[in-house]
Parts: C-alpha cells; structure tokens; sequence
C-alpha cells in the first residue's frame, strides 16, 4: 500500500530530460535538478491519475470522485476536494478530505472507511466567493 504523500500530488511542468544548460530568469534559476526530477518522476500526475478519478473504500465500493486539489498557502496538496451521490453533478455533495487519508493501490485512490453516506455527512465544501474588483 502506497500513501499519496502530498509531494505527489504536485502538478508537474518540466520535460522528460533535465535541461542541458542553465535556464535563469533574472538572478532566480528555473526548473528543476537532476535530484528534484528524481522525485518528479516515481510521483504521480494529477491530470491523469488524480483529478476526475473515482475514489473507493477498502471494500472496493465507488464512493466518490476527486474534483479538486487545493494547494495551501504553503505550497502543499494539503486536501482533495471529492464529490459523492449527484448525477452529471447534479445534487452533487462536495467535501474537503485531508490528501494522507488517501492511499493509491494498484492504480486506485483509496479512502479507507468511507462510504458515500459518510461521506454525505461531512460539512460540504464551497468554494470562497472572490469579489470582482470595480472598473476604473
């Protein structure tokens, strides 16, 4: 069994191959060292394998899926945001789950002991409103 740690969950945008000279903006370097993309490599990609995926119990029992991630002022995947009952996302229940709850084993996101009620019964998460800034 395999944690999702929330350094996994990182959204990546580099290459395949570090690069072969120094990318610099300014005085600040850019992209990643040959250790960082060590790491970017055995992580997991949250477009193909996060986001939209199903997400099920010990049981194997679908109980939601992962809508969202939010990224904490930190820079940490700190929660999933996962969507459970609705139809088309419709009637929908959104709630904000802690990302090292989760497990990904063999493939699947895992959330030990949920199930859609329980799931249901969690405060639903909305998102905070931004107010426009007025037109000059």
């Amino acid at each position: 069994m395999k944690r999702l740690a929330p350094a996994l969950l990182a959204t990546v945008f580099i290459a395949a191959a570090p690069p072969t000279f120094s990318q610099v903006a300014g005085h600040a370097a850019l992209g990643v060292s040959v250790t960082e993309l060590d790491a970017i490599i055995q992580g997991v990609s949250v477009k193909k394998q996060v986001l939209g995926k199903p997400v099920y119990n010990e049981a194997n029992q679908k109980v939601g899926n992962v809508q969202d991630l939010i990224v904490t002022p930190e820079n940490a995947v700190s929660f999933a945001i996962v969507g459970a009952g609705g139809f088309v996302g419709v009637g929908r229940h959104d709630v904000a789950i802690p990302v090292n709850q989760f497990k990904y084993e063999q493939g699947k996101i895992v959330l030990p002991g949920a199930t859609k009620d329980a799931i249901k019964a969690l405060p639903e998460f909305k998102y905070e409103r931004q107010e426009k800034p007025a037109k000059a």
